[in-house]
């Protein structure tokens, strides 16, 4: 017998995720792993598993899945990154010396990103 739409579950959307690098000397941070639903649950394991901290942000997850893998992250972005990179240094001091973590910054993304320009 058919089920009635009233039986079915609302689809909760897919989670995505982005994981970004950055190493010294290179002009910006690369996207080196993005992905929708396990995938991203996935990235998200795997950084928890090494201590690394998350952000969530949708607007910026949104805007960076715009983004090829190995890829540096577009110069519209690069203050939106760097405040967030910087967070993460407080949070990581804050905890060696045993301070409380920073409250987390605005990462709003300027209203003059074009989705598709990226």
């Amino acid at each position: 017998m058919a089920q009635g739409k009233q039986d079915e579950q609302p689809r909760k959307p897919l989670q995505s995720a982005v994981a970004l690098a950055y190493k010294s000397g290179e002009a910006a941070p690369k996207v080196v792993a993005k992905g929708r639903g396990l995938v991203a649950e996935q990235i998200i394991a795997v950084a928890a598993e090494h201590g690394v901290h998350i952000h969530e942000s949708k607007e910026l997850v949104s805007l960076l899945m715009e983004v090829d893998l190995d890829q540096q992250i577009p110069p519209l972005l690069y203050r939106v990154i760097a405040e967030l990179l910087a967070w993460l240094y407080h949070i990581e001091a804050a905890q060696k010396t045993g301070q409380p973590p920073p409250p987390a910054p605005d990462l709003s993304v300027p209203n003059d990103s074009p989705k598709n320009g990226l």
